[in-house]
């Protein structure tokens, strides 16, 4: 083991250097980039030194040795990297051959950090992006002008994302660690509680709704499962929900938070820069598809407390809301309109950022009297560092694909081979897309998953004539559901402890309860109006509105095989095969499986179809 003054000398270093993170963010959002060579620089370094030096990552002497090592490699290689970056501004210089091996050996620092902070998958993302781009049956590049490419340009891992996660991204993290610090996230979720304790299944809306509202702030569906998590899971325990069912509720209203609008976990501006569109149009079409994804889950939630015989006085009554509460609310609901009234005068994201940071900072003091001590504030900022430091080691890593995948062209190859393999066929070319946006997506953040997928699928979309932001949103869903898709379930896996229960049966659980959000992506496509872009009608809306609410209802039912009774396996099955006939673009199709739903209801309804003792 680490000697313990060792240990603590690493962990204090390390949360220093968080909060210079954090206020080198906050002055950023505020003032503007001094350099963007210097500030691209400084936080790719200051990010992999602090999950380097962080105490998750130096349990045992010899590791902790490695890791200061190599802190102190990268700090030198990003300096190397920043003397040349400025000559570059000045003159045309050659690179040695020595400087473009440094360059390959920072990449695999990065490399080696992203797999401390994220596992294997995204490790063998760039090993296989980095495999494509020098192998002769790939790119076949020489290894030189990769590097040169890579790391010593404005295209790899210094390129966009890292741009614009440190100048737009970085201040929400900040905004999201004083509102959880000062303790506004536990006033939402006791008014998310007051507000759906009258419906069968309290404790599990309110989960929902809590964790919803905060996720949309945090940009990780993970840390969202955790702090939020240690809260609801006992309490939907306790109103008689399985562990494996509060952990799945939790993990699925979290992830949902990075699709709701007005901050969809920070990639609605990420969008609006990627597409060009204005952030208000990103926002508006995204809110009916955000708003499908949560009422499915009120509905699953509904049909699953009825099915267990969950009962509300399994809980006790929640503390009754009082004025204070309502007050203390408005630490969060001010800063939100104060976003959005901003943005809709003109201003850019960061600059609302910061303001919001700064109002809800003024409002915490006012309100939560335990928010007025500066280590609170302290505290509030090396959490913000942390989060900030572990977004910027993947941004990196995604820089490196991205570069990949600009030199290599190997976008466009994809969209030819989802084209070729797909043929005419719309539908399996959107099946295609959603397994590569699965697999790309597993175990990255949100914002970085986008970005990721954006770049690598988005040809393929726009290709099949598919809208731009409904191919981003598509693209999105889909990025985002994977953390709640096994085998790499992560939110649901971090909700499993929490719950007690086994992380592999939570994630299948996550699954079957996010089954909307499957759903919706191909909803949007087949019914554009749901996004509310040019050419929409509103017939068409309130058909798709119609159609999709009856479509998840009968989901919802056939997956429980319970309505207001057990359903039989044909009435269940006949339900799934209805929903999808609801949703399909042929109107008789469509009404056909409408009328075969309300027949299935009705007859359920009057008792015709109870099942037999022992029979299906």
């Amino acid at each position: 083991m680490t000697p313990p003054f060792v240990a603590r000398a690493l962990d204090v270093a390390a949360a220093s250097l968080a909060v210079g993170l954090a206020a080198l963010a906050v002055y950023t959002a505020g003032f503007g980039v001094f350099d963007n060579a210097w500030y691209s620089g400084l936080t790719v370094a200051l990010g992999m030194t602090i999950v380097l030096l962080g105490r998750e990552h130096t349990g045992t002497a010899w590791r902790a040795a490695l890791h200061l090592g190599l802190a102190a490699l990268f700090l030198w290689l990003s300096w190397t990297w920043l003397q040349i970056m400025l000559e570059q501004e000045m003159f045309f210089i050659d690179i040695s051959d020595t400087q473009l091996a440094l360059g390959w050996i920072a990449m695999a620092v990065i490399g080696y950090v992203t797999w401390l902070g994220f596992g294997l998958p995204m490790l063998l993302v760039c090993l296989a992006f980095a495999g494509w781009v020098l192998a002769p049956f790939g790119a076949d590049e020489h290894w030189g002008r990769v590097a040169e490419n890579l790391w010593y340009s404005t295209d790899g891992v210094y390129g966009r994302p890292v741009e614009v996660v440190g100048r737009i991204v970085l201040i929400f993290i900040v905004f999201g660690a004083v509102l959880q610090q000062s303790g506004a996230g536990n006033v939402l979720l006791r008014i998310a509680f007051a507000a759906t304790n009258r419906f069968t299944g309290g404790p599990a809306h309110a989960a929902i709704v809590g964790s919803g509202l905060f996720g949309t702030l945090s940009g990780s569906p993970i840390a969202n499962v955790v702090s939020t998590g240690v809260f609801t899971i006992p309490i939907i325990k306790r109103a008689g929900f399985t562990p494996k069912f509060a952990g799945a509720v939790e993990a699925a209203a979290s992830t949902g938070g990075q699709i709701m609008p007005p901050v969809m976990g920070v990639v609605a501006f990420l969008m609006a820069d990627v597409t060009g569109i204005p952030y208000l149009q990103v926002v508006l079409a995204a809110t009916i598809p955000a708003l499908f994804y949560y009422v499915s889950l009120f509905m699953v939630v509904l049909v699953e407390a009825r099915k267990q015989g969950v009962r509300d006085e399994a809980v006790a009554t929640p503390e009754p809301l009082t004025a204070r509460d309502a007050l203390q609310s408005l630490a969060f609901f001010v800063p939100l309109g104060v976003i959005v009234w901003l943005l809709v005068s003109g201003r850019t994201a960061q600059y609302a950022g910061f303001y919001a940071l700064w109002t809800a900072f003024a409002l915490c003091l006012l309100l939560f009297p335990s928010f007025r001590h500066p280590k609170e504030w302290l505290a509030a900022l090396v959490d913000a560092g942390r989060t900030a430091a572990t977004l910027m080691v993947i941004v990196a890593a995604i820089g490196f694909v991205i570069g990949v995948i600009n030199m290599s062209g190997i976008g466009l190859k994809f969209a030819q081979a989802i084209l070729m393999l797909s043929g005419s066929s719309l539908l399996l070319s959107l099946l295609l897309v959603m397994a590569g946006c699965l697999v790309m997506g597993m175990g990255v953040p949100s914002a970085p998953a986008y970005l990721i997928v954006a770049i690598v699928m988005g040809p393929a979309l726009e290709r099949l004539g598919v809208p731009t932001i409904a191919a981003h949103l598509f693209m999105l869903y889909f990025g985002v559901l994977s953390v709640v898709t096994p085998p790499v379930a992560l939110a649901a896996f971090a909700a499993a402890p929490i719950a007690g229960a086994r992380p592999m049966e939570t994630g299948w659980e996550a699954l079957r309860l996010s089954i909307a959000g499957f759903i919706i992506p191909f909803v949007f496509i087949v019914h554009p109006e749901i996004l509310l872009i040019e050419g929409f009608t509103w017939v068409g809306l309130l058909w798709a509105l119609a159609a999709f609410l009856l479509a998840t209802w009968l989901i919802a039912t056939g997956l429980a095989r319970f309505e207001a009774g057990p359903l039989p396996l044909w009435n269940s099955a006949v339900r799934l095969a209805a929903a999808l006939a609801l949703l399909m673009p042929d109107p008789f199709i469509s009404l056909g499986g409408a009328l075969a739903a309300g027949a299935l209801i009705a007859l359920h309804r009057s008792g015709a179809t109870q099942p037999n003792q022992g029979g299906l």
